[in-house]
């Protein structure tokens, strides 16, 4: 996978995307696994920033078919797993090994994280728990407030209706 077909898809080159690439082929190599056509591959990512675009276009993995869990903990790290074969590896952006004030020059500092060494940017640790459970299909039902239709886990009970999040929060409000 070519670098300029991730720019194209994510729109610009950052830094981000750089470290987001490195991650993401470290963590297919580590696997020995190709881009996922279905749900073959999992992956939960740690941060919702521009080296997301890169898991996603390079495993294949995404929200919509929900071999992509987010968990908003601010970290750069990717947790990918291979369904086929039960393993998986957690892959840390450290950037220890970036020398000082290469940040401050994007051009070079993009360059230094597609060419240098995984290891002076990276952590890769295998894991042992089992792979999250493939995506499953939910029922939807009409919120009694605003009659959208909602997936019915993300229904909450108010005073004997069953509402959206949305609306839950609204009634909260006022």
């Amino acid at each position: 996978m070519e670098y300029s077909e991730l720019i194209e898809f994510h729109g610009h080159s950052c830094p981000g995307l750089a470290s987001g690439y490195r991650m993401s082929l470290a963590a297919m190599e580590f696997l020995g696994v190709s881009r996922s056509g279905d749900e073959e591959l999992v992956a939960i990512i740690e941060n919702d920033a521009c080296g997301v675009d890169a898991l996603q276009y390079i495993s294949g993995c995404t929200f919509g078919k929900g071999n992509l869990l987010f968990r908003d903990y601010g970290k750069s790290v990717y947790t990918l797993y291979s369904r086929t074969s039960g393993r998986g590896v957690r892959v840390l952006f450290h950037g220890r090994g970036v020398p000082d004030g290469l940040r401050e020059d994007k051009p070079a500092y993009i360059r230094f994280l597609r060419e240098c060494p995984d290891e002076a940017i990276l952590t890769l640790t295998p894991v042992e728990n089992e792979p999250p459970k493939p995506a499953r299909i939910r029922a939807s039902a009409a919120c009694q407030i605003c009659h959208e239709p909602v997936m019915e886990t993300r229904l909450r009970d108010n005073a004997g209706k069953a509402i959206c999040i949305p609306c839950a929060q609204r009634q909260i409000q006022d």
